[in-house]
């Protein structure tokens, strides 16, 4: 007899039931197993809590790098002596220029020698030899007899030091400004008024001054502060032209006190400044290129020429905030001109609307600086082979 198998349907219930216990079972042997301690994750120490007192300290600025220039070698000059007696009128510059291909390199190959006294003065009379220490090319110095002879000839000689640039081209500079600082212009004495109130005076007249403990016999050059020189970038007022008007003697001291308008170029006017000639300025100085990078302007210039050319005094935006010294060296570059290019295309837009193309700026030549303020200073130019125009660049040689 055939059994016959007889279904029915399982309710979810029931299977729940069944499989319960073995899916227990699964749980608890994989739980057993992962309470092994060597599958435990180390213990990490927990960081020790700061005072509330005690903020982290802020992190540290960002390191701020200085460019320095490029180290060049010593080039000396093809045509160089090996030996040169300096003659009366010599400068440093024309003797450093004689030896040196770039003569800013005088203090690599000057050779200071310590039993000469002042052995950076040089004296007409002095003998200069090239000569190799160490396969290095040195400058070295022999005493003239001029001043071996005795300390009183010494001390007369003293004053006969050779000067870095010549004199004569910065000592009408020196008398009559005719670039004022910012601080000059705005500081300096003033004349004030005359007895009877004019505003105008000539030679002979006789003006009140303010601003300056003034000495009986005291001599100033009256300047009229004119044009403002401004950075060509960020137009900041630097400085501005100085028009020389008169020179002017003290007669009597006091607040106001008296002075009398000399030889006169034009018409005196209140309020026009009272500069001293300064007598104390240095002149002997060692050309070198600045320590740190220069890029700056050309913005004014002594006598107001349209073309600068050699020991013309200059006024640059750049000064002692920007890291420029007493006798850096510092090249000219003319500026290139905008071009128009009529050649690029052929057809009626490019002859009528051509492109306009920037030159390149062109070396003209190179500047001494004598005199620095704190965003403006003074340059001579001491070699040009072009010509040479306000605006022009300066930068490190």
């Amino acid at each position: 007899m055939k059994r016959r198998l007889v279904t029915r349907p399982i309710s979810l219930i029931e299977v729940v039931r069944t499989l319960a216990p073995g899916i227990l079972t699964v749980m608890l042997v994989s739980a057993c197993a992962s309470s092994n301690p060597a599958d435990e994750p180390a213990a990490v120490d927990e960081p020790v809590p700061v005072a509330a007192s005690e903020p982290a300290p802020p992190p540290a600025p960002a390191p701020v790098y200085r460019s320095e220039p490029a180290e060049k070698p010593v080039r000396l000059n093809p045509e160089h002596p090996e030996r040169y007696v300096v003659k009366k009128g010599d400068t440093l510059w024309d003797i450093s220029d004689m030896f040196l291909k770039d003569p800013w390199f005088w203090p690599e190959i000057w050779y200071v020698n310590p039993q000469i006294a002042n052995p950076h003065l040089i004296y007409p009379g002095d003998v200069i030899s090239l000569v190799y220490i160490d396969g290095k090319p040195r400058l070295i110095l022999e005493r003239g007899n001029a001043v071996r002879l005795s300390p009183r000839i010494r001390e007369e000689a003293l004053d006969e030091a050779i000067f870095t640039v010549p004199y004569e081209a910065i000592k009408a500079f020196l008398s009559k400004p005719a670039i004022l600082d910012k601080k000059t212009a705005h500081e300096a004495p003033y004349i004030l008024t005359t007895q009877h109130g004019h505003l105008v005076h000539g030679a002979g007249a006789s003006v009140y001054v303010r601003g300056a403990d003034f000495g009986e016999g005291s001599v100033y050059s009256v300047m009229h502060v004119g044009e403002e020189l401004r950075d060509p970038e960020t137009r900041e007022v630097l400085g501005y032209d100085g028009i020389y008007v008169a020179e002017g003697t003290i007669e009597r001291t006091g607040d106001p006190a008296t002075m009398m308008l000399n030889a006169s170029a034009r018409e005196a006017l209140n309020g026009d400044r009272l500069i001293e000639p300064a007598d104390d300025f240095p002149l002997r100085f060692t050309p070198r290129s600045p320590s740190t990078q220069i890029s700056g302007h050309i913005i004014g210039v002594h006598d107001g020429v349209s073309v600068i050319g050699n020991y013309q005094v200059v006024a640059l935006d750049r000064g002692l905030n920007d890291g420029l010294e007493l006798g850096n060296v510092l090249a000219v570059y003319q500026s290139g001109r905008v071009a128009k290019d009529r050649f690029a295309e052929r057809g009626f837009f490019s002859r009528h609307f051509p492109e306009k193309v920037q030159l390149p700026n062109e070396y003209s030549g190179l500047l001494m600086v004598f005199r620095a303020f704190d965003d403006m200073s003074y340059g001579i130019i001491v070699k040009s082979i072009s010509d040479i125009h306000v605006l022009d660049t300066v930068q490190n040689p």
